[in-house]
């Protein structure tokens, strides 16, 4: 009997185990995602790799410390990003819509910090990421290019 149970609470072990490396659970902060994703609502979030990402994807990256110049790119050069839950410059977890991925044409048009970016096609390594509140969000219309090594996953759904 009490092996039976030893079994069982290592086999519920190995699955937390799993799932807490599989999935994370985080609460957005500041107005940068609304009306999809508002203030104070958990999202679940899938770990993955920057090759699985898609256009129109809801990503969750980590941010860049304040004065910082690693993790975003404006065509060859470094340039300084916001990441706080505010969406101002500091750290923390940005929420943001993936609008490019690799290989994809550079959308000029819609992200004014690219219109002069080297080349034809998003980068290696790189990312286009917008919020869906243009006018309270930092993301890549002011800073460019964010890098995939950023990535934390993609949002999978609202908790609650």
């Amino acid at each position: 009997m009490i092996g039976a149970l030893a079994g069982v609470a290592v086999v519920m072990l190995v699955i937390i185990l799993w799932l807490r490396r599989r999935y994370v659970v985080v609460t957005v902060h500041g107005e940068s995602m609304l009306p999809t994703y508002r203030p104070g609502e958990r999202l679940v979030v899938r770990r993955t790799s920057p090759r699985s990402l898609r256009t129109g994807q809801v990503v969750v990256l980590a941010g860049v410390a304040k004065g910082s110049r690693a993790g975003v790119t404006k065509g060859p050069r470094a340039g300084a990003v916001g990441g706080s839950p505010a969406d101002e410059p500091g750290t923390g977890w940005i929420v943001k819509r993936v609008a490019a991925v690799p290989g994809d044409p550079i959308p000029r048009d819609t992200v004014p910090a690219l219109r002069t970016a080297p080349g034809t096609h998003v980068p290696a390594g790189h990312l286009v990421v917008l919020g869906d509140n243009a006018d309270r969000s930092y993301d890549s219309r002011r800073s460019g290019y964010l890098t995939t090594d950023r990535l934390l996953g993609v949002v999978l759904r609202k908790v609650g």
